[in-house]
């Protein structure tokens, strides 16, 4: 019986702190009517010039343009995890009865990503260290591909400067979510205006909304008891899977219901740049440029090499590996008719390694570096 209520009473602790933070005297509503409207604005306009996920990156360009320029905008994250929440149940419908046996059949692809990791870990640390002029702790920290919350803390811990790489970790999502869609809609001749399979609320059955409550709310459950990483999404998610590869339902939620959820994330996202100097921004967006230039030339690389080993389909295998967001990095292979299940596992993996082996990697590294000041120079020669 404990271990039954213990993540419900931590996930009732979640709720109760989240209908706190929404009291008047703690969320600023009047910047987040603002940032809507903007992202309301942002979705219509991207929409009518059907350009890719627009009820994402709309909002996201338009609160990402008004936060730098010091518009009263703001979205506190208490809002985002109801909206990932309906995104990972969507993520889970995307799940077929036979996809358990092509998992096994994963595996080239998944030792790929381990090195494409290595790869895009060790070359944008040294950009950040060469270029950007980083201390050590910042730019390790700052350059692994993926785990934005883990390195930002271990980060801190090891003394590196916290802003900087919670900056630089959200100025990658950011650009790789921005600049990816519109690369995949060119090369693919795609349009990734609307997801694949949508359906709208006026024609499912009130059972989809009732299936979609149910997946969301077990979900959460599901990732306060698993301490999953990305609980509201990946708990809904597997969630969501398990009723759908158990043939229990095959409901779809409405695009209705997923536009709101993508307009309240490219909000979120947007917004996490106000408050912050122009001018640090400004710098930080001009590094975070050239590292992904790396990072994108990486996943092609790997993705290409991977594919013409294996068979793998390459536009699924740049999906898979780009150290983009989950939820938005799905959502395009949903478009693109993607598996899927294929890309949402290889970035959970990417995140279980990068979160599991940054810190052991940068303690050997410290520890090299420590051990090297340390040793005595070659006679002759001066010591450094």
């Amino acid at each position: 019986m404990k271990l039954l209520t213990s993540p419900v009473l931590a996930w009732m602790r979640d709720v109760r702190g989240g209908f706190a933070a929404m009291r008047p005297s703690r969320f600023p509503y009047p910047r987040f009517a603002l940032a809507l409207a903007l992202g309301v604005a942002g979705g219509l306009l991207f929409q009518r010039l059907s350009l890719p996920l627009p009820w994402m990156m709309g909002p996201m360009v338009f609160c990402t343009l008004a936060a730098l320029l010091r518009a009263p905008v703001a979205a506190p994250p208490v809002i985002r995890p109801p909206m990932t929440m309906v995104i990972g149940v969507m993520l889970g419908a995307a799940f077929s009865p036979d996809l358990m046996a092509r998992i096994p059949q994963w595996w080239p692809a998944t030792l790929g990503l381990v090195a494409f990791i290595a790869l895009c870990g060790g070359s944008v640390v040294w950009y950040f260290r060469a270029i950007g002029g980083y201390d050590r702790t910042t730019a390790y920290f700052a350059g692994m591909p993926g785990g934005l919350v883990e390195m930002i803390s271990i980060g801190e811990e090891r003394g590196g400067d916290g802003q900087v790489i919670a900056l630089v970790h959200s100025v990658r999502i950011l650009l790789i979510v921005m600049t990816l869609p519109f690369a995949i809609q060119w090369l693919e001749g795609v349009s990734l205006n609307r997801m694949a399979g949508a359906v709208s609320v006026f024609a499912t059955p009130a059972t989809a909304e009732v299936w979609l409550l149910g997946c969301g709310l077990a979900g959460c459950l599901l990732g306060h008891r698993l301490n999953l990483p990305a609980k509201y999404l990946l708990g809904p998610m597997l969630v969501s899977a398990a009723v759908h590869l158990a043939g229990w339902s095959d409901f779809k939620p409405p695009f209705e219901i997923v536009n709101a959820a993508q307009l309240i994330l490219g909000v979120v996202i947007g917004c996490r740049f106000a408050g912050t100097a122009p001018r640090t921004v400004g710098r930080i967006i001009l590094l975070s440029l050239g590292s992904t230039a790396i990072l994108l030339f990486w996943t092609g690389a790997c993705a290409a090499l991977v594919s013409w080993l294996t068979g793998f389909r390459a536009m699924t295998l740049i999906l898979a590996y780009s150290p983009g967001g989950l939820a938005e990095m799905s959502l395009i292979a949903l478009a693109v008719h993607a598996e899927v299940a294929f890309v949402a596992a290889h970035h959970i993996i990417r995140i279980f390694v990068v979160m599991v082996a940054a810190a052991p990697v940068y303690a050997v590294i410290a520890r090299f570096s420590r051990g090297q000041a340390r040793s005595p120079a070659p006679r002759g020669m001066p010591a450094e």
